[in-house]
């Protein structure tokens, strides 16, 4: 079974809605892209635009930026904190944006959607 993002078959109140066409493909969803700590892998899936999403499924590096200094260090992913969006993501140490993540030069915030881009980003706190 898909995963739909369009209208609902039924009204507030509860009563079915009159169907008026089929479902088209722009209405089309995915499942939510869960990145985990390991060996990077990534995967290539089709998009509306020329180009193509390639989601992190498994990163082991993170870009993490230094704000006392600005400049960007390339590190390793230790250990996943806090996960503020989701309580059983931080069980799973799942990796999503606004993640707590323990690096090889400190605690780091994530601040890209590695689920969407495949890409880590991260600032120092």
């Amino acid at each position: 079974m898909g995963v739909w993002h369009r209208k609902s078959g039924r009204t507030s109140s509860g009563a079915r809605l009159k169907k008026f066409r089929s479902k088209r493909k722009h209405e089309m969803g995915r499942t939510p892209t869960e990145t985990l700590m390991g060996e990077a892998k990534r995967k290539k899936m089709d998009s509306r635009s020329a180009q193509k999403k390639m989601p992190a499924l498994r990163l082991g590096m993170v870009n993490v930026i230094d704000p006392k200094t600005g400049k960007t260090i390339r590190a390793e992913i230790e250990d996943v904190e806090n996960n503020p969006a989701n309580m059983d993501y931080q069980r799973r140490k799942v990796i999503t944006r606004g993640t707590i993540i323990k690096t090889s030069k400190g605690r780091a915030r994530v601040t890209s959607r590695p689920g969407q881009s495949g890409i880590l980003n991260a600032v120092l706190i």
